[in-house]
Order: structure tokens, then sequence, then C-alpha cells
């Protein structure tokens, strides 16, 4: 309606010579064509004005040199200034408000304002202030911000709220909150809601949120009444604090926020609630509140998609953006694909992913834009689809350094060093200035290919950039650390461990005990630890792996106990530690309790699950075992691997070709390792045709190579069924020359079947590859004492002792009672060893005893 009337004003001026409208018509027809940025009309009513002679009117003037300015038509904004020759310090603020608001204008703002600061009359006003104080923010120029209100202070414009507001978000987003900014807040003789505001968003932008909190509590003691503005900054806050505390200060934020229906009813609100509730997790909360919106704004559905996409459910984000296209009229922007495509890449779903590129491409705003590129090749890096991120790398109008970092760690995933590499060099030859990102990248693939070489060339740059010892966390030194730790090289990790000194963090000392652990350094690791200050879950974990590691059950179990008596709560990574010593000690008791735990404070995951299927199975618990296995609603491969071994260590053969076959029915393709588990399921409970025709599989059907292990498991198989000729024959017609594994396996057949000759063959060949195993001269010497042949036997003997050769003592443990119990062959040290020994003798009678069955 209001560009209809202008129009028609606009039309009546030129078509009408008796019509001559006042100048406060024209003021006001002029000031309508900047609100609706209408331009064509405003200089149409510039002519006409000239004509009138209305020009020199200051009133007509302020209006044209506000619609120029609004129209950013910069040119003839100065044209009308320059003809201005008295200008009061609206006219000055008028000027300056324009350029200031283009953003593109900085330099030139500041030199008028000198200007007027100089020049004798009009002198700057609050309203100057404000408008030169945020362009001193912006351009990061913070001296001349503290020199605007060195004049604040001189002038007594200090005291005036909007200057006040203004220095507060000038020091704020300076990073001189605590001090300057919370000084003038301080010092204000009245605050409007902008003031707390202001103050509530700077703690918050300098993440200093309990003070935040702390001045919000105290605005609501006082007079001033929060707006939209501040439930919108509060609400933000609350989602950095504790989780607790966030959920419940969030509902009583809430609950105050229904209290006023013109604050509630605002869309903003309601979005910065949605968006709160998706911070702290509450999704069922967040949809709730989204679905009873009267009025969804583009800010709506950016929030709710990104939520649902950060808090992993990337298939509820999928669905979400779907329903936007298709419901609402609303055109998706920038941020709605950077917040869609991640969960796309999450989900490896290509064919949506596609047809959102396919939807940039018809869009040139979204094509052009430099966020959206780096996005694509994000996308499609983590897809697998390298060709198409180097494609949108190319076709890119404009590369930022995101842009190369980007394609750096696209490279680094797919693990392709000749592409990273030269891809780097192209950044440097392009004097692209790489940043602690990028330098982060390369050592995190440096030391993941175990190129100590690059990991020193990139510690080099890292000093000549200036970024290794910058100011904050030191990220860059944590990442040298483990990329040295990884390449092996312990000397150079703990170098720059020492060189950190002073500036550590928990991180700092995770990743030199991670190095050390990994590198079976346990003592330098422990050494670390006692000498932490801050320990943090991941400190904890990995001590408690140390422990596991090292054969030190009771230690793990007892740094275990202490990380909860430090307040810490036990996670996935903790209980996957702790495993390993539930099956050193074969404690079923002690991996119940590590189950019950995870079913209670719900940290289960399938890696989690498949750990514990693997243990209860080797622990004896099958049942246990298989229950776990089909109470997992998503079972990846490596789980149905842990049941398939699990079943063929427990003699299940036909169970473990049932998992076997349920695997293949869903589509999985085996890999090397669970054909192997099947095998010797096959080859415990005597399945030899089955074993035979899954081996003939391996190539035929699942298109890969058998391994050793593999013709080990069918040399085992057909030399349990009895067919030890087969056995002994299908070694020598192998393909590839048979190594250790397969002869051994080979010579245990033949001692279980008594064949002395063929034993000795395959003895002879073992003996010239494992010369030091004494295992394969203990069998061979058995299979001589088994069919009478002492000569033989002295012979193997003579063979220990010429090369010193022992055998070490055999050991066995069980747990009885909570207590473990350990026996080693030749030891008399068990404290019930008479009772042990008069029951092993009681059962040895026993079974020598004939048995009789008594029919009555």
């Amino acid at each position: 309606m209001l560009n209809k009337a202008l129009s028609l004003f606009v039309c009546e001026v030129r078509g009408s010579v008796g019509f001559r409208p006042s100048y406060q018509v024209y003021a006001s027809t002029i000031k309508t064509c900047a609100a609706v940025s209408d331009i064509k009309s405003g200089k149409v009513l510039h002519s006409h004005v000239v004509k009138v002679g209305h020009h020199s009117c200051q009133f007509v003037c302020k209006a044209l040199l506000n619609m120029y300015a609004k129209c950013k038509a910069f040119d003839d904004c100065h044209n009308i200034f320059g003809q201005i020759s008295h200008g009061d310090v609206v006219t000055w603020n008028i000027f300056l408000s324009g350029f200031a608001g283009s953003g593109n204008h900085d330099t030139e703002v500041m030199s008028m304002f000198h200007s007027m600061h100089i020049g004798k009359d009009p002198k700057p006003s609050s309203i100057t202030l404000a408008i030169i104080l945020p362009v001193c923010t912006r351009s990061g120029a913070l001296g001349a911000g503290k020199s605007v209100h060195s004049y604040a202070l001189k002038s007594g414009l200090e005291l005036d709220t909007l200057v006040g507001n203004s220095l507060i978000s000038m020091y704020a987003k300076s990073g001189h909150v605590s001090d300057d900014a919370y000084a003038v807040f301080d010092r204000m003789p009245e605050r409007d809601v902008v003031s707390w505001n202001a103050m509530i968003s700077g703690f918050a932008e300098n993440k200093l949120m309990n003070e935040a909190f702390e001045l919000f509590c105290q605005m609501l003691k006082g007079s001033t009444t929060p707006n939209y503005a501040t439930i919108a900054n509060i609400l933000h806050v609350c989602s950095f604090l504790e989780e607790d505390a966030a959920y419940r200060l969030g509902k009583e934020i809430h609950c105050f926020a229904l209290r006023w229906t013109e604050i509630v009813a605002d869309v903003s609100v309601v979005n910065a609630l949605v968006s709160f509730y998706l911070r702290i997790g509450q999704m069922r909360e967040a949809e709730s509140l989204f679905r009873g919106m009267a009025f969804r704004d583009l800010v709506s559905w950016n929030s709710v998609i990104a939520g649902f996409a950060s808090n992993g459910e990337s298939l509820k984000a999928v669905e979400l953006f779907y329903e936007f296209i298709f419901v609402e009229m609303l055109r998706p922007d920038s941020i709605t694909i950077l917040s869609i495509l991640p969960a796309c890449a999450h989900l490896c779903n290509l064919q949506v992913g596609k047809q959102i590129h396919g939807y940039i491409i018809q869009h040139p705003g979204l094509r052009e834009d430099t966020s959206v590129g780096n996005a694509l090749i994000s996308f499609y890096a983590k897809c697998g689809d390298i060709e198409a991120a180097v494609h949108i790398f190319l076709l890119m109008c404009k590369r930022d350094l995101i842009s190369w970092n980007a394609m750096l760690d696209a490279f680094a995933e797919s693990k392709l060093e000749a592409h990273f590499v030269k891809h780097l060099h192209g950044m440097f030859l392009e004097g692209v200035r790489p940043d602690s990102i990028t330098i982060l990248t390369v050592l995190q693939f440096c030391g993941t290919v175990s190129r100590v070489g690059k990991v020193k060339e990139a510690h080099c740059l890292a000093i000549k950039s200036g970024l290794l010892m910058g100011y904050g966390e030191p990220n860059l030194g944590n990442s040298l650390i483990d990329a040295y730790a990884k390449c092996e090289n312990m000397d150079y990790a703990f170098k720059m461990f020492e060189i950190l000194s002073g500036k550590r963090n928990v991180v700092t000392c995770n990743s030199i005990i991670s190095g050390y652990v990994n590198c079976g350094l346990h003592d330098n690791a422990h050494t670390i630890f006692e000498n932490m200050s801050i320990r943090d879950l991941t400190t904890w974990n990995l001590m408690v792996r140390v422990y596991a590691e090292n054969d030190c059950p009771s230690q793990a179990l007892s740094l275990f106990h202490e990380l909860q008596n430090h307040g810490m709560r036990p996670d996935a990574v903790t209980v996957m530690s702790l495993l390993p010593v539930c099956a050193q000690t074969a404690s079923v008791q002690l991996l119940r309790q590590c189950h019950g735990y995870v079913i209670r404070f719900c940290c289960s995951d399938v890696c989690l699950n498949g750990a514990l299927l693997d243990v209860y199975s080797k622990c004896g618990g099958i049942t246990a075992a298989y229950k776990l296995f089909k109470l997992t609603p998503q079972k990846d491969l490596v789980m149905f691997t842990t049941m398939i071994g699990g079943f063929a260590m427990h003699g299940m053969g036909e169970e473990a070709l049932g998992v076997f076959s349920h695997m293949l029915d869903l589509g999985l393709k085996p890999d090397h390792v669970i054909i192997t588990a099947v095998l010797s399921a096959c080859s415990h409970t005597g399945l030899v045709d089955k074993g035979l025709e899954i081996f003939d599989s391996i190539e035929k059907v699942h298109g890969i190579k058998p391994t050793m292990e593999q013709y080990a498991c069918v040399v085992d198989l057909l030399a349990r069924g009895g067919r030890i000729n087969d056995a002994y024959s299908f070694v020598t017609k192998m393909p590839v020359e048979a190594n250790a594994s397969i002869w051994g396996t080979l010579l245990g057949a033949c001692r279980n079947h008594q064949e002395v000759e063929m034993g000795r063959v395959v003895a002879d060949r073992l003996f010239e590859i494992e010369t030091n195993n004494i295992g394969n001269y203990v069998v061979m010497s058995n299979l001589y004492a088994a069919n009478a042949r002492w000569d033989g036997v002295l012979e193997i003997r003579k063979l220990m002792k010429t090369r010193d050769l022992k055998k070490p003592a055999g050991c066995s443990w069980i747990e009885v009672e909570g207590s473990k119990n350990v026996f080693i062959a030749a030891d008399f040290s068990h404290p019930q060893r008479s009772n042990i020994y008069s029951m092993l003798s009681t059962l040895d009678r026993q079974i020598k005893e004939r048995f009789q069955l008594t029919v009555g």
C-alpha cells in the first residue's frame, strides 16, 4: 500500500502543473522513499524540490541526505552534505549513520568524525557517539574507541544511557568485559533494559556464564523488566551451565517467560527456547515447542534442523529439512545448508546431499557463498567421494583458508599422502598463510602415517609462524606431543612436554601418558599421572588401561574405584579398559557388575556391547553372551564376529553357522576375521564338509584371497575329522608356502592320531622354521612317547638340551566366591593344597572305577 501511495504521489507531482506541495509534504514523502529504499522515486522528488526552490530548506535537505544514505547512494549523499552550508548535529548524524551502516566505509566515517570533533560547531552528541563506537568495535580500533570514551568523559556524555550502552558493547566485544565494560555499567546513573542486555550478552560472549547469570538475577531484583532480548540472551547462557543446573534454570526462565504474553508471543523468544532445549539434549521438549509455534520463521527451522543434527539425530534432521522444503513457503539460506550437509555426511547419504547440491547450483547467492562451498567439500570428503570434493574446490569463485583446510582434511581422512602434500604445497604457492587448524591437520595426518620427518617440518612451521607458543590453550603443543608419540619418538614428545611447562593443561598430560602407554612405557606413564594436579576421565581411563594391560588386575580395579571416589562417572571407555581384567581373572562376577553399570548409566554402544559379549564368552557365559547379542538392535561386523567366535570357543558350530547365515542375509560383507571364526567353529564341532564349503566360498563368492590362518583352520578341520592324510596333502598342495602355524597345526594332528612317521617329517620341517619354539619339541616328544619310541624321545630331549630350550611351568587360575586361585605346575603354596590334592585323588579313583548301571 505504501509503495502504491508513493507511486501515485510521484505521478501527481510529474503530471500536474498546478500541484505544489509544501516543503513538509516533500520532506515527509522523501522519508517514505528512504523507508522503502525507492531511490528512483526519491530522485524524481529531488528534481522537483530543486525546481520549486525547496532545496535550501533544512528539513528537505535532511530528508534527502537520509534517503540517499539509506539507499547507499554515497556519492549523492556526499553532494547533498557538501551543499549544506551550516549543518547541525542532526545533519552530521544522518551523514555518519548512513556511511557507518554500510560497513564498508569505516575509515571515512572515522575521518568525518575527526573533522566534526575538531571543528567549532556542531559538537558530537550522544547519538553521534552511539554511531561511532560500533564502528570502532567493528574495525578493531580499541584505541580510537578509548579516545571517544575520553571525549565522552570530558563532555559529560558518558552519563548518557545511550552512550553508556554503546561503550559497554564496545569493551565487551573487545574482550574487556570484566574491567572496562563493567566499570562503565557500574557508573551509569540510569540503566535501561538495553544496558542490562548489553552487559549480560558481554559476559556470555566472553564465556563468563556464571557472571552473566548472576547479573540476570540482579536485574530481576531491580525495577527493570526483562524483554525478549534478555530472555534470548539468558537462555543461551543457561545452556552452558552444568547439566542439571542448566535444565532446572532454563525451565524456570521458560515459566517466567510464560507469565508475560508479549514476551512469549515473540518468535525470537520461542526460537531461543527451542535452541536452549536442543543444546542441552532435551529433544522431545524442543520439538514439542517447535510444533506448538503459531508462526515459524527461517530461524526457527534452522535452529531445529541444526539442533537435531548436532545431537546425532541426523535422520530426524533430514526429515525436518524435507518438511521445511515441502510445507513452508520459505527458502533455505546458507545457514540451513550449513546445518543439513553435516547430517547427510553423518548418514553417508550421497543422494540427499547431491539434491541439496543441485539446489545450491540453481541459486547464485548460495553457489557463490564460500562457506557453502566449504560445507560441500566436507560433505563429499566424509562420504568418500574425494573426486567430487576436489571438483567443488576447483570451481569455487572465492576460496578462503577454511576451503584449503577442508581439502587438507579430506585428503587426510582418505590417507592420500601424495595428494595431501601436493595440496599443501599449492596452498603455500598461492600465498595462503596457514593457521593453527592447518598445522593441527598436518600434525594429525603425519602422526597417522608415522612420518616423523614431516612432523618436524610442521613443528618448525608452527615456531616460525608464531602459533606454537601463542596465547590461550596449548592445542598445537598437545598435537605435537601426540604426533611424535604416534611416530614412537617419545624423546621428542617429552621435550615438547617440557617446553610446555607453565602452559600445560590436562590434555597435555593425557597426550604424553597416551604416548607412553602405546609404547609400553608404563612406568613413565605412571610418573606423569602421579604428578598431575588435575585429572579428567581420559586420564583415569588411560591409567586403568595401563594396569589392565600390565597384568595388574587388582591395581586396575583399585583405580576404577578411586576415580569414582573423585566424583568421576565412568564412561564406555572406562568399562572397555576394565573388561580385560574380567577376562584375565575369568571373573563373571566383575563382568556382571560392569554390564550392570553400563545398563544403569545408559553408556552402551555397539563397540562396548561387542566387548562385553566377547568377555562373557571367554568367562564361560555363552548364554548371557547370546542374550546380549539378540538384545543389541544395531549389530556391526565386529559383533557378529565376536558372537561366532564365542560359539566356536564353546563347540557350538551349528549356532555359529546360524549367526553367520543371518549376517549374510542382512547384506553384510564378511571379512577375513569372521570367516576364520566360522572355520574355527566348524573345526571344533566336526562340521568338515560345511567348513570346506565355506573355505571354497572365500575366493569364489566373497572375492578375497584366503589367509594363512584360514589355511591353518582347514588343516585343523580335516585333522579333527580324522582325515589326516587329506590334511597333509592339503598343506603340500597349497598355492603359497605354508608357515610355522600351519605345520604346527598338522604336527598336533599327527600327535592326536598317532601318525609318528608323518609327525617326524612335519617336525623336521618345523625345527627348521622355528628353531626355538619349545612347544614343537614337546609335541613331537609326546608323540614318540605315546608310541613307546623312547629312542625318539631321547633324541628330542638331546636336541632341546643342545639348543638350551626349557619348558615354562604351566599355569591356570579360577575365581571362587570372588577370590582368585592360581595353580602353577610343581607349586605347593596354595593354603588349601591338602584338601585340593585329596579331592583330586578321589576324583581320579572314581574316574578309573568301572561304572555300573543298576536297573531296579
